[in-house]
């Protein structure tokens, strides 16, 4: 790795120019304004896409002499290759608008331009007021990955840590933003050749200047104003897609389906230039825009499983059906990861492992009262270390249900290899096996999970896929990006994988939103079923239950919900008969993951 390149005074940062001539002459003006020389600014790459002038933006870059990183569609031109690269969902809007821009951009580079472009590196790392910054597009180790403000702070920390250094300064996701944790930074200091989805035609770069004392940084975020009119008539002129044309001057984007949620309740919302101090001392959290607080829900709220903190009737749902059982097989597991929502451990036994008479005794309850179940699923902790996991699952199989297993595919499934293959044989049309991958990519996966433990459950999946099990995925919202992206990060990987697997069902490709109990959440009421358009039958309390054997107790317990093993408020009885009843809606499990989340365990 090269050392750091020293810069004296502020720097100034500016990505995705995007072919957009007229801005980036207004940037060099405002820099020379300012006093900032090209040797104090640096572009974190796409300087051609959208816009009509790719080949004129690339020149006064390339004269000027300003240090720039390989973005995207650097690395895609240098290739000559046939798109941008950009990590669209195949076929989303964004896609489809992309081939013709990249081609009208691609036109205009001659071989030295290619050349040039295929020289630039992914990182530059700089030190400015004895800070080290490193510069990058999207991520650190994945240059079309999208990072926004809302993308969780573990994986920002990730890439900080794995790159040696106090910040990032990066810029592909095109949304302005700072955000410091434990004194480290994120920076994006926006796009220089389009709005920020703001609903205004200013696009945004940043400076950052030393501070008075060692290791303080003041950061600006600086909106520029610029002949955005101009610059929309160049794209009409050059056949360019008319809905970035009238981006450019309405400040919105012609589509927000690479975006998450959070910002796409953004859009129209005008930011205003800002500033940040940031002091690299281990303490502070700061972050521009400042965030809309998000307290933790007060302790009235979910305490009366009748009646809500605002005095309104509480929702509850009614079992219509019991569809799916559960059965939780212990919570030991060969795992401990970063988030498991049933805190599976090595060490975790409060759940202890259900042995196969007792699950035989369940299977007898739904034959003779005949309660219409089709499925019994399998999960823990991992359902393989209970010595009579394939025994459960004969059980259930040979009695005519459907049985799903949820399991991460390493070393404790690998055991059973022999009597899974015979189970499959003998049942295949109702055997699914469910495999924990909780990212498409490796660096992901392992950040939840743990180190080392990509490769065992790839190696899990070619497996099953060679032995021609019925294979489902189930996957994690927490990477930050939209989730048509995910599901074709997931469907290339699969597929490469020669996993047969449609990741665009979302039965087959579960993704599982975060769940988050600091967050203050709303409550859901019985008239709440209207306002938002949903139904009771909607929610997994419907149509499931799950079974749980406590360490200690002489005998399992149902529980209304996979998600609240531990509740007692949610434990309904030791039979069936017992868990007929309705389940209220008094945790915030109910509304963040179900309601408001729209998750299932089974589709």
């Amino acid at each position: 790795m090269n050392s750091p390149v020293t810069i004296d005074g502020p720097l100034l940062v500016f990505g995705g120019v995007y072919s957009n001539l007229h801005a980036l002459r207004a940037l060099f003006a405002e820099a020379e304004r300012r006093g900032i020389a090209p040797a104090n600014m640096i572009c974190t790459g796409d300087i051609a896409a959208y816009g009509a002038d790719a080949k004129p933006c690339l020149d006064l870059i390339r004269e000027a002499g300003i240090a720039c990183i390989s973005g995207n569609c650097e690395e895609q031109f240098a290739l000559a290759a046939a798109d941008c690269g950009c990590g669209y969902a195949p076929g989303s809007a964004c896609d489809l608008l992309a081939v013709k821009w990249f081609a009208h951009a691609s036109a205009q580079f001659d071989d030295d331009d290619r050349r040039w472009m295929a020289d630039l590196p992914q990182r530059l790392d700089l030190l400015v007021g004895g800070l080290k910054l490193t510069a990058i597009h999207g991520a650190l180790n994945a240059i079309n990955r999208f990072v926004f403000p809302s993308t969780q702070w573990r994986v920002k920390q990730h890439d900080i840590d794995a790159a040696g250094c106090d910040g990032i300064l990066a810029s592909h996701s095109g949304i302005p933003f700072s955000q410091v944790r434990e004194g480290k930074l994120w920076h994006n200091s926006g796009a220089l050749g389009m709005p920020a989805n703001d609903g205004t035609p200013r696009v945004w770069f940043s400076v950052i200047a030393p501070g008075r004392e060692d290791r303080r940084l003041d950061i600006e975020h600086v909106a520029l104003a610029y002949d955005a009119d101009g610059a929309s008539r160049a794209m009409y002129a050059a056949g360019l897609p008319e809905g970035y044309a009238q981006a450019l001057t309405s400040g919105l984007w012609p589509s927000c389906d690479s975006m998450p949620p959070e910002e796409v309740k953004a859009t129209g919302k005008a930011l205003a230039p800002g500033r940040l101090r940031w002091r690299a001392d281990g303490l502070q959290e700061a972050q521009w825009p400042a965030a809309t607080q998000k307290p933790a829900a007060p302790a009235a709220k979910f305490s009366d499983p009748l009646i809500t903190e605002a005095g309104e009737p509480r929702a509850s749902v009614a079992l219509e059906m019991l569809e799916t059982l559960w059965i939780n097989t212990g919570t030991l597991c060969n795992l401990a990861c970063a988030s498991c929502y049933i805190e599976s451990t090595p060490r975790n036994d409060r759940l202890v492992y259900i042995s196969a008479q007792e699950v035989a005794a369940y299977l007898d309850e739904i034959e003779q009262d005949r309660l219409g179940t089709t499925t019994i699923g399998f999960t823990g902790g991992e359902p393989f270390l209970n010595p009579d996991m394939t025994a459960m699952m004969e059980g259930a199989l040979s009695r005519g249900f459907e049985v799903i297993v949820l399991t991460n595919a390493m070393k404790p499934m690998r055991r059973f290899e022999r009597r899974l293959i015979a189970l499959n044989e003998k049942y295949r049309e109702r055997l699914t096996m469910r495999v924990s991958l909780d990212h498409y990519t490796q660096d992901l996966h392992e950040l939840e999970r743990g180190q080392r433990t990509w490769q065992p459950a790839i190696d899990g999946l070619k497996w099953l896929a060679h032995n021609d099990f019925r294979i489902h995925v189930a996957g994690r919202a927490y990477s930050g990006e939209a989730e048509g992206i995910v599901r074709a990060g997931y469907g290339k990987l699969l597929s490469g994988l020669g996993v047969k697997l449609d990741a665009r069902d979302p039965g087959e490709l579960v993704l599982f939103p975060e769940m988050d109990t600091s967050r203050d959440v709303p409550e859901i009421t019985t008239s709440c079923w209207g306002i938002l358009d949903k139904s009771p039958s909607e929610v997994m309390c419907s149509n499931s239950r799950m079974i749980v054997k406590r360490k200690g107790a002489g005998r399992p317990a149902v529980v209304a919900c996979t998600l609240l093993p531990y509740d007692a408020a949610f434990e309904l009885g030791a039979t069936l008969t017992d868990a007929r009843k309705s389940v209220p809606l008094n945790h915030p499990y109910c509304a963040q993951f179900c309601v408001l989340g729209g998750a299932a365990c089974k589709r």
